[in-house]
């Protein structure tokens, strides 16, 4: 089992939760809608998502999120837990897993930009309403749903590289890809807003980061280290 105690984490890992951590959170005063949610993830042992931290947020304790599907009105639910609560942590699946998801016609298209990222040494994933409903069985999506791709990069160079094989496939893909770069510090970037800023178009980037955002110039940032 992975070791919890001082986790390296980012948006959008997954969190599982051990029997008293359920127990703890059943127990608050909720509304039906959300209890019943909540309810029905402790039974199934569904993963809750790591967010950004909130301010403040006292130590030991960690904010994590519960995108609801349509049966609960697609509420997002805010949470609270104590680090010794998680079980473990996870990733998302690879966006390969998800084929199924997407009209035969255009599978082949997608399974051949998930080979040309793993060429490139990149280990894409899927997160949002596509992951979710991979993840739980349960109804997220709809016929014009956005893939929300997870997309690690290591460097300027490679960051370029990706963008280019993500333009491409969004001509011949009648779903919208959106999703993040994710940087070797744990910050992560909307992939759509890379070339423009690359092209000298804006001369800032919206990073995000575990504990907070920041608009970005220059090149260093990219080099950050890992949060400890």
């Amino acid at each position: 089992m992975p070791d919890t105690s001082q986790p390296s984490l980012h948006r959008h890992q997954l969190a599982y939760l051990n029997d008293a951590g359920w127990s703890a959170l059943t127990q608050r005063a909720w509304d039906e809608p959300v209890r019943d949610c909540l309810e029905h993830w402790a039974w199934q042992q569904l993963p809750l998502v790591v967010s950004r931290q909130a301010p403040g947020l006292p130590e030991g304790m960690l904010s994590l999120g519960l995108p609801a599907p349509t049966q609960w009105e697609r509420r997002r639910i805010a949470l609270r837990v104590p680090l010794q609560h998680v079980l473990e942590f996870s990733d998302f699946p690879p966006a390969s897993a998800v084929v199924d998801q997407l009209p035969p016609s255009i599978r082949s298209i997608w399974l051949g930009l998930c080979a040309a990222l793993t060429r490139l040494g990149v280990g894409v994933r899927v997160h949002g309403s596509v992951g979710m409903q991979h993840l739980t069985a349960l109804p997220y999506t709809h016929a014009d749903s956005d893939i929300d791709l997870t997309l690690p990069v290591q460097s300027a160079a490679m960051a370029d590289n990706v963008v280019a094989l993500l333009l491409a496939a969004t001509l011949a893909l009648p779903r919208r890809i959106d999703g993040e770069l994710l940087l070797p510090d744990g910050g992560a970037l909307a992939w759509r807003e890379w070339q423009p800023w690359r092209q000298g178009r804006t001369d800032q980037l919206l990073v995000k980061r575990l504990h907070g955002v920041a608009l970005e110039t220059g090149l260093r940032w990219l080099h950050a280290e890992p949060a400890a």
